[in-house]
């Protein structure tokens, strides 16, 4: 019988359970990355609305279907449906990865293709969430790096989608970081706090430097504010190293991607997929390449 009690003992049990827990969250996650900036838009929207008839203008606004005043849209209702053609997904075409497979990809009803990348971030999320717990073991580590990995994907795919790094999950990362850290799960809380206020403080000088020798803003603040909640989480060390990891990440596949979609060089990629990137690298690898950096440099 699968116990808390035997998982904390049998470290393969442990990382299958891990995994397979993964799945289901990567499911979930699906559907914050769809649905969070949808919310966010309407309450935009609602907002605007009730400025403007307050000072007396008349708007007059189409509805969307997921803003729909008699149809309430968050992450709970409506359920998920095929969005050609409204077909309800049912809790068997909702498996991880296995109904993806079963389906050919393809919607029961219509018969349109589902994208291939609700299937790998199920699969991304399973894998993190698996090598948390077999690079740490039954811990308070583990339990905060899932945690952790959780919300930097889902953060990863936002800003690949609408270029935005939602404050409604940066800040809650922000604080949670700097209350894992009270017992020093990874770091001090000293040095939580001072990674937090280093990490904004770092990107935010780099933006005003930037527009002030160019006059473009090369960021957004949500990179700022990711980049502090990533310095509570790792402590003020880790951030030469994610901010370094991040440039290389963005160079490299920046150059990747326009060269596949032949964009001009004036386009414009989100920053926060890398910081989240080198995040997750810095916290799984961060001692050891920083060792052999100092080693290689003779330090």
């Amino acid at each position: 019988m699968l116990t808390l009690e035997y998982l904390s003992t049998n470290a393969n049990a442990l990382i299958i359970t891990a995994g397979l827990f993964g799945l289901l969250i990567g499911s979930f996650l699906n559907v914050v990355i769809y649905r969070i900036p949808v919310m966010l838009d309407n309450e935009w929207r609602e907002a605007a609305t009730d400025i403007l008839e307050e000072q007396g203008v008349n708007v007059e606004e189409p509805k969307s279907k997921e803003s729909e005043e008699s149809k309430p849209f968050n992450l709970v209702v409506p359920r998920s449906a095929c969005q050609t053609c409204g077909h309800q997904i049912t809790a068997m075409e909702n498996v991880p990865i296995i109904s993806y497979l079963f389906l050919r990809g393809k919607c029961s009803g219509c018969k349109s293709s589902i994208s291939v990348r609700y299937p790998l971030i199920e699969l991304l999320t399973g894998l993190l969430f698996a090598f948390s717990a077999y690079q740490f073991g039954w811990s308070q580590q583990t339990v905060a790096t899932i945690i952790l990995s959780g919300m930097l994907i889902t953060l990863i795919f936002i800003d690949i989608d609408r270029k935005l790094l939602p404050d409604n999950i940066v800040y809650p990362l922000l604080w949670i970081g700097l209350f894992i850290n009270i017992d020093n799960t990874f770091i001090s809380l000293e040095e939580s706090v001072i990674g937090a206020l280093a990490g904004y403080l770092s990107l935010w000088s780099i933006f005003w430097l930037f527009k002030l020798a160019t006059g473009k803003e090369g960021m957004g603040y949500g990179d700022f504010k990711l980049l502090a909640a990533l310095g509570a989480w790792l402590g003020w060390k880790m951030l030469p190293l994610i901010i370094m990891l991040s440039s290389v990440v963005g160079a490299v596949l920046g150059i990747l991607i326009l060269v596949l979609n032949k964009k001009g060089r004036e386009t414009t990629l989100p920053f926060g997929p890398y910081l989240a990137i080198a995040g997750l690298v810095a916290l799984f690898w961060g001692n050891e390449l920083v060792s052999q950096y100092l080693l290689f440099m003779g330090i």
